[in-house]
């Protein structure tokens, strides 16, 4: 039985809320350490996204995904059809880890720099390597699993609050596929 990585995130940092009260960070020998395995951190992910991209481009799938995209939640759009191919797909959940790791770099950068919070410096050190190597790319491209299953594309999006803020469900079943298709919606074909 595996436990859900958002319970054990919860363990994680209240646990180190725990310790980080311990933490004498007016020190500046602690302080630099903690600051320090942060940045280690973040190159050891930005070491294996690198190594990812360059996976995604080495494989070269070409292999077609169709889905339904669905709506942004409240836009009142409908959902588009999306045809585009497997190297096309994993890059662009590539750009979003990217864009999702410099968000939080840029945050922290903030937080630390400008307001001087530095017990965020140890949980987020932690959390966003853990999440790293929870993530579908990093479990095909580097740790070598088969995409299929949960694994297969298109995955599926976030649970809670940030998945119903997308709009729901990507489809796969063969009947939204067909009727996206007939009714002309959307139409974004990746090359």
């Amino acid at each position: 039985m595996a436990i859900n990585p958002q319970i054990t995130n919860l363990i994680i940092i209240l646990g180190f809320m725990q310790i980080s009260k311990k933490v004498p960070f007016d020190d500046p020998n602690v302080l630099n350490g903690v600051r320090a395995l942060y940045i280690l951190s973040n190159v050891i992910i930005a070491g294996i996204y690198l190594y990812v991209q360059q996976q995604i481009s080495k494989k070269n799938d070409m292999t077609v995904v169709k889905y339904v995209e669905p709506a942004p939640m409240g836009s009142g759009e409908e959902p588009k059809f999306v045809a585009t191919t497997v190297k096309a797909y994993d890059q662009g959940q590539m750009r979003a880890l990217w864009k999702a790791q410099l968000m939080g770099v840029g945050m922290m950068a903030g937080m630390h720099l400008y307001m001087k919070y530095t017990n965020p410096l140890l949980i987020q050190s932690i959390i966003p390597l853990k999440g790293a190597f929870e993530g579908n790319l990093v479990k095909v491209h580097l740790l070598g699993q088969s995409a299929v299953g949960d694994l297969a594309r298109p995955w599926k999006a976030a649970g809670g609050l940030m998945g119903a803020m997308q709009g729901g469900e990507i489809k796969t079943d063969k009947k939204s596929i067909e009727a996206a298709e007939r009714s002309g919606r959307g139409g974004v074909k990746d090359e």
